[in-house]
């Protein structure tokens, strides 16, 4: 293949001692002439190459008709009314409905796909007042992490004039008095470079409905502290606002609240120092609860009286137990507890001293999402998937204890026809890692099977059973699906998440390639069928992985991955991830990143997998930079027949809020790519 010239400059950096080269640096400019010229002429090969694949209209063709089932959202109430979301089939951007009772005709509350032609405004939050009359909602154009707010009656489906902008990592928090709601945001970044600039100050505002922006109310900031961010949260009578104070993605938070009651009260400082994740669920009287993972790496539910909140008289409510307690609510006056044993869903009961009611039983092994409500709610919701089920929405009696089916999609395919099997294997050190294989009944093990293998492994994110009409297609055609639980995740609680940070990062790309060994060696695959995936922290994994053992993989698909492990602090909300990686500032930590940094690691003359890297020209969290850095880089190293390509998506982000349309397109574009670069016969 004849790949675009990439410009190499002269730019040289010392890390403490260190000469590093990043010949690249000027594709860290989005918009020069340049870049566009090099994004142009990359593309132009990239889909030049995946549209002369035979099979990329068939597999298009299955996509979109798969794709073209009714998918609903789990139903909420608010005040007299319930709400929930809807896609018909192939919509961009799924719908929000509003209807008084269960069984009455829904009303279209919210239709983000008439608010652009091509689908790129996505919803990107909402929030309803407890009398539910009133929708405030955030949007997002072209996947960017940038919203602007809007307030939306309910009953006339009418916009309010209210418009809020510059918010960012930020939901909204109605007052009980329905008059406003508090939020954070930024300050106005310039506009010209808001998609890549670093951000720092957030600040958290009361908005009173009917007053422009410009009058909201401070609530708090600190001027002292630039990395601060604040996620402001009403509790359900209106008592209090709890402030939960967040440093980067780190878990560790503290906790102030001030009581709404009194007019100019403090804010009072509960939990003030970063030791442990504390997440409020409710109060009594004086007594605030907690899921907390202080003393306990799986979480446990904590007692706090505020009339004496000194640590030694702390109460714990619910003890740590074998599974990970994922988070808390209060339904029915007890604590509806979601665990996760070896990355499968629990829900247990309790009531408010902890003892334990029931526990619900779920229609299988999978994931289940939901079971959220007021406190004296005695009907709540939830959805149920696993990888072939698609996500199923059940009603809850909290009283009875019983689950009955309240909507089930209906997709093009026999989940009979597959199965679905949890194996453990050992890692380089021994650690056992879980790993979930999915493919049809009846496959030959000898070592010919397309196989798929997926991880994540970081900031606490636990990967678990889901349906996927993508991977389905992938199943169709007779691949395997492999879906590795490895460390870095939340899986196993905060002990599985420390061992995969900082310097313990390279647990996590040893976890990946025995993964991979482990599927070879049990002749599900071989080196030349395997193609290993994962996005943002899971595209750092497989660009680390792929630079690391090129030989093991057949091809390798990093999707808007942190690829520059020297420089990602350096863009937009990079900083906040020095909690998990550390930083290449820092002299002890400097030789661990730049040892795996993919963009760092790339050597001339190797024969690397066929490789298609994905991103986009809006993604602000990963900004582009790391993978047109990294595609230069591999296309100069490469010694091999094998393509190497770099896909960019145009109007798209991160992956929130992208169309269904586009995700159609890459879709197809990605198992074009593997029938092709894997030989696969369909």
């Amino acid at each position: 293949m004849i790949y675009p010239l990439s410009r190499q400059s002269e730019q040289v950096d010392n890390y403490h001692g260190s000469v590093v080269k990043d010949p690249y640096r000027w594709l860290e400019d989005p918009d020069s002439e340049e870049t566009k010229n090099w994004i142009e002429a990359e593309n132009k090969v990239t889909f030049a190459y995946l549209n002369e694949i035979p099979a990329r209209g068939k597999i298009k063709q299955r996509l979109t008709k798969l794709w073209d089932y009714e998918k609903y959202g789990i139903p909420f109430k608010e005040g007299d009314n319930y709400f929930y979301f809807k896609n018909d089939g192939l919509q961009n951007q799924s719908v929000l409905y509003t209807l008084k009772t269960l069984d009455s005709q829904p009303q279209i509350l919210l239709d983000p796909n008439k608010l652009s032609v091509d689908g790129t405004i996505a919803l990107s939050g909402l929030s309803i007042s407890d009398n539910g009359k009133l929708l405030a909602y955030g949007l997002s154009s072209s996947g960017s992490d940038w919203q602007e707010w809007k307030v939306r009656d309910v009953e006339t489906g009418k916009d309010l004039e209210d418009h809020l902008k510059w918010i960012k990592f930020s939901g909204a928090s109605w007052t009980h008095d329905h008059e406003g709601f508090f939020y954070s945001r930024y300050d106005e970044p310039n506009e010209k470079t808001k998609l890549e600039d670093l951000n720092y100050y957030q600040k958290l505002y009361y908005h009173r409905l009917g007053t422009l922006q410009t009058d909201d109310v401070l609530i708090y900031q600190r001027h002292d502290k630039k990395e601060w961010g604040f996620n402001g949260g009403v509790t359900e009578d209106g008592r209090y606002l709890i402030i939960s104070v967040w440093l980067g993605t780190d878990p560790k938070n503290l906790v102030f609240y001030k009581d709404l009651s009194k007019p100019n009260s403090e804010i009072i400082e509960l939990i003030n120092q970063f030791e442990a994740d504390y997440s409020f669920i409710d109060y009594d009287d004086s007594v605030f609860y907690f899921r907390t993972d202080l003393d306990a790496p799986r979480g446990r539910v904590i007692a706090i009286d505020t009339k004496n909140s000194a640590k030694e008289m702390w109460r714990e409510i619910i003890p740590q137990t074998a599974a990970t307690l994922e988070s808390v609510n209060i339904l029915n006056n007890q604590f509806v507890a979601d665990y996760l044993q070896d990355a499968r869903t629990q829900i247990k009961i309790f009531d408010l001293t902890g003892a334990s009611v029931r526990e619900v039983e779920l229609p299988g092994l999978g994931s289940a999402d939901g079971f959220g409500g007021k406190r004296h709610d005695t009907e709540t919701f939830y959805s149920f998937t696993s990888f072939t089920t698609p996500s199923t929405i059940y009603r809850y009696d909290m009283v009875t204890g019983k689950s009955e089916l309240f909507c089930q999609p209906k997709v093009d395919f026999n989940p009979d026809d597959y199965e679905t099997n949890q194996i453990f294997y050992r890692s380089k050190d021994g650690t056992e890692v879980p790993m979930f294989i999915t493919h049809k009944k009846g496959i030959k093990l000898d070592g010919n099977n397309a196989t798929y293998l997926y991880a994540y492994g970081g900031f606490n994110i636990s990967l678990t059973p889901s349906f996927s009409v993508s991977m389905l297609v992938w199943l169709e055609m007779g691949g395997v699906y492999a879906l590795a639980n490895i460390r870095g995740g939340g899986e196993y609680g905060e002990e599985w998440h420390q061992a995969g940070m900082k310097q313990k990062k390279q647990n996590v790309f040893d976890d990946f390639i025995a993964a991979a060994e482990w599927l070879i060696a049990h002749n599900y695959t071989k080196p030349e069928k395997l193609a290993i995936a994962g996005g943002s922290n899971g595209g750092l994994l497989v660009g680390a992985c792929m630079t690391q053992r090129p030989d093991l993989f057949g091809a390798a698909l990093p999707a808007v991955g942190v690829m520059d492990m020297l420089r990602f602090h350096k863009f937009t909300i990079g900083w906040a991830w020095i909690s998990e990686y550390g930083s290449a500032e820092h002299p002890e930590e400097f030789p661990t990143l730049y040892a795996y940094s993919p963009l760092h690691n790339l050597k001339s003359g190797t024969a690397y997998p066929a490789t298609l890297i994905t991103t986009a020209d809006h993604d602000d969290r990963v900004v582009p930079a790391h993978s047109f850095k990294f595609a230069a880089a591999l296309q100069a190293a490469h010694a091999g027949d094998a393509p190497v390509l770099i896909r960019i998506e145009t109007k798209a982000g991160h992956g929130a809020g992208k169309p269904t349309a586009k995700m159609i397109e890459e879709a197809a574009d990605k198992w074009a790519f593997l029938v092709r670069t894997l030989d696969v016969k369909i």
